[in-house]
């Protein structure tokens, strides 16, 4: 019985487990580790396999009171920032909830409280395979501030 129940909590906590990221340039999210999750990634390269959807979840703390944000997504490839196609640039708002994950918020962000981004990541049969770091935020579309970014280095395979 005690065997079962180490196996039970041990994969509750890998289920639980973020993946670690780095932190985008001039970044300085307290806990950015603990805050995001990419499928089943826990420690990069993050595996992302073609003709898939990868789940993504965010969880944010602005610093400032935000009235839109919209998604910035690219890979670099050889120093290049290629953006994701179908998300570079899109509206967040609708993939935003409340604290409690189930609240879709109304697009209006306070400063200090807590938001959950909840989407997936179309990997396309279009992209090439290779290593790269993707980057993504979520951004002010007033004033180009990031509630919340991160970078993960990320291997597109079949």
């Amino acid at each position: 019985m005690k065997w079962l129940v180490l196996v039970a909590l041990t994969g509750f906590v890998a289920v639980c487990a973020a993946t670690q990221v780095n932190q985008c340039p001039n970044g300085k999210i307290d806990k950015l580790q603990e805050k995001i999750k990419v499928g089943n990634c826990e420690k990069p390269p993050c595996r992302l396999r073609k003709n898939t959807k990868v789940p993504l979840t965010m969880k944010f703390i602005p610093e400032y009171n935000y009235k839109n944000l919209i998604q910035t997504v690219n890979a670099n490839i050889m120093g290049i920032p290629f953006p994701f196609i179908g998300v570079d640039g899109t509206n967040a708002c609708d993939k935003i909830y409340e604290e409690d994950e189930k609240t879709k918020n109304n697009c209006q962000f306070q400063k200090g409280k807590t938001y959950v981004f909840k989407d997936s990541i179309d990997v396309l049969q279009i992209y090439p395979r290779l290593k790269t770091v993707v980057h993504w935020s979520l951004t002010d579309s007033e004033s180009g501030k990031d509630a919340i970014c991160f970078e993960v280095p990320a291997k597109i395979t079949n």
